[in-house]
């Protein structure tokens, strides 16, 4: 073989050997490129559950929002469920005293739910001939409060309307000498609100006392007149016999309720109790007025 040949065959074969090695890199590349995405991904997953794991350490409820629900708002129970029979909160005795012509004739008002309002009235005309008459008339009325969210306790909603029916009895249209004084030992809270009212038929005396036991107002009014020349009655005695049926109609509410004033349900209701039976719907939103002492008046 000549020196020429050898040559060509020395530069054939080291051609080859670079082709060979390019060849191998090459084939080194495209491993290690596709081998790139699947680590990745791989770091991709990690890091994704590394971020959903702080998220859920970092809430305070150990869920993805931590969230929470806060509590309805409560208010305390009403104490007394129930009223008495309004015509039946007096004693015989106590009604032969105030109106002793009237005394089995009492006239139940109309109510649509008797557990939550109620009143009686009395009308007594004791006819003296020649000498003249004298008249008395009683009205007794009750209302009981409940509880709800909105208005707020029971007791509290009897109270406003506690402080609203002496109010009212205080600014009778036509009244002479309005006084007012407390009155122990009837509820929680009670007023006489007393005045003279004179009218076509005689000077009549009116007494009216609005007494406020836990959740229930009792409003009792009473007045009286001389006719037809019979001398008029004594304000001083009509007030003490007016108090004395206050007294009497509040403790009937109490036994009413098995005497106590603790409230028969748990300590406190739940937005959704509903405020029923009382004042909710009929007295409460628009407190509906027992006979007022303008009322009481008009009778004689």
């Amino acid at each position: 073989m000549s020196e020429g040949t050898m040559q060509r065959a020395a530069q054939r074969d080291d051609h080859r050997d670079q082709r060979d090695r390019r060849a191998g890199r090459l084939r080194r590349a495209l491993v290690c490129a596709a081998a790139v995405p699947a680590v990745l991904v791989a770091a991709g997953c990690s890091s994704d559950s590394g971020s959903q794991g702080d998220d859920a350490k970092q809430s305070p409820s150990g869920s993805a929002t931590g969230g929470s629900v806060s509590p309805s708002p409560t208010v305390q129970a009403a104490a007394y469920r129930k009223l008495p029979e309004s015509c039946a909160v007096l004693s015989k005795k106590t009604l032969g005293d105030l109106v002793p012509k009237g005394a089995s004739s009492g006239k139940e008002g109309a109510s649509n739910d008797t557990s939550s309002r109620a009143s009686c009235s009395w009308t007594s005309l004791d006819d003296n001939g020649v000498k003249g008459s004298q008249f008395r008339w009683l009205s007794v009325s009750l209302l009981r409060f409940e509880s709800d969210t909105h208005r707020g306790s029971a007791d509290k909603q009897a109270h406003e309307y506690y402080a609203k029916q002496v109010q009212d009895a205080q600014a009778v249209e036509g009244a002479k000498n309005v006084t007012s004084q407390p009155l122990a030992g009837a509820g929680d809270e009670a007023t006489t609100v007393r005045y003279d009212l004179k009218k076509k038929e005689g000077a009549f005396k009116q007494q009216t006392v609005v007494a406020r036991v836990e959740n229930v107002v009792v409003t009792l009014d009473y007045n009286g007149a001389g006719l037809a020349g019979e001398k008029t009655p004594s304000a001083d005695d009509l007030a003490k016999a007016a108090q004395k049926a206050a007294k009497e109609a509040v403790a009937a509410v109490s036994s009413a309720n098995d005497g106590g004033g603790s409230p028969s349900a748990s300590p406190s209701e739940s937005a959704s109790a509903s405020p029923s039976k009382s004042a909710s719907k009929s007295a409460s939103a628009s407190p509906a007025k027992s006979p007022s002492a303008s009322e009481s008046a008009k009778k004689g």
